[in-house]
């Protein structure tokens, strides 16, 4: 392994180290987006520092950006992406022998420095490579759709997620959705008196649970989660007021899935559609092992970046949880992977 680390023009496990020991949940990515844009400085790398919106719900108020850097003046052929924000809560940073373990290891930050260590060794063998680090990724794909508002001309954009360094074939979409019901409140003791919320929305969750959702044969079901149920004031009053939140992952055509949530909240609930990415279909070159990735990532959102790719180190069953960690061997293996597959699709 030190062989290997020797050959690289930096060290990718410091790299992560440093990116992890600094807090960057969703909507407070201002510090890594300048630690990263001074590092890419440093380095020799123009760099553009572009501000994302904190939206009112996020209750934050600092800074928090996008970071692309290139070469002045020059329209890179292939761009590599991912993303700099992390899911709460935060896990300090560790590490042995073989793992690095702590928030965003595996989800996105040790694939930022694959990615760093990739690009450079790519530049210095004189192809036109970017790199672009965006916020937002875990909630709403701000920055990229922000970052989708100034493209830089690359023909390919290779994304960065936990893949265990394979190649995805699709990515799911995902639609967020909101049901909200109302009722009369009441003493409990008489429920003739009132209309109970709780009671209208548990029967719309429970028509959710018997949909039967799309199947795509090469990729697999859709999937719906309920999340969060919220509603009433207390066992002994009847609810006037709850909510649900739901998350579906598609595998096609939102429309049919959308048709049939509808259909179960009549006359019980309100819905609301909050997000929806859609299911993308990827291209994998010969000679990777392939994976479909049953998550959603920015890829719907950075449609003017180029032909787009999926691939990252770590594996997404340890990612948003307390178990994070990433192999130090699949951390360099993913380096020569990013090297690889660029030089395939550059020729």
């Amino acid at each position: 392994m030190n062989d290997r680390l020797e050959a690289l023009p930096f060290d990718p496990f410091g790299l992560t180290r440093q990116l992890c020991e600094i807090e960057s949940t969703t909507y407070h990515e201002g510090a890594v987006g300048d630690f990263l844009a001074g590092f890419l400085a440093g380095r020799g790398w123009e760099v553009e520092k572009s501000p994302v919106a904190q939206p009112m719900e996020s209750g934050a108020a600092g800074p928090r950006w996008n970071v692309y850097g290139g070469r002045a003046g020059e329209t890179p052929d292939l761009v590599f992406s991912t993303h700099m924000d992390t899911v709460p809560p935060y896990i300090p940073f560790s590490e042995d022998a073989e793992f690095m373990h702590g928030r965003g290891v595996s989800d996105a930050k040790g694939i930022i420095a694959a990615q760093l260590a990739a690009a450079e060794a790519l530049r210095a063998a004189g192809f036109r490579i970017g790199v672009l680090f965006v916020s937002g990724e875990e909630r709403d794909s701000a920055g990229a759709k922000a970052a989708n508002l100034n493209p830089k001309g690359s023909r390919f954009l290779i994304n960065g997620e936990p893949t265990d360094n394979r190649v995805a074939l699709a990515s799911k979409g995902a639609l967020r959705v909101v049901f909200r019901s109302t009722g009369t409140m009441a003493h409990s003791a008489y429920p003739e008196l009132g209309e109970s919320a709780v009671h209208k929305l548990v029967e719309v969750m429970a028509k959710l649970l018997r949909i039967e959702l799309p199947v795509t044969e090469d990729v697999g079901p859709s999937t719906l989660n309920i999340g969060q149920i919220h509603g009433g004031h207390a066992p002994n009053v009847i609810a006037d007021k709850a909510e649900a939140q739901v998350l579906v992952r598609l595998v096609g055509d939102s429309a049919p899935v959308k048709a049939a949530l509808l259909e179960a909240a009549k006359g019980l609930a309100e819905v609301d559609f909050t997000l929806e990415i859609p299911f993308a279909r990827l291209r994998a070159p010969e000679g990777f092992e392939t994976m479909v990735a049953k998550f959603t990532t920015d890829i719907p959102q950075l449609s003017n970046w180029g032909e787009p790719l999926l691939l990252g180190p770590g594996s997404i069953h340890v990612a948003h949880t307390p178990h994070e960690k990433l192999a130090k061997k699949e951390l360099l293996d993913a380096v020569d992977l990013y090297i690889r597959l660029a030089k395939k699709l550059l020729g």
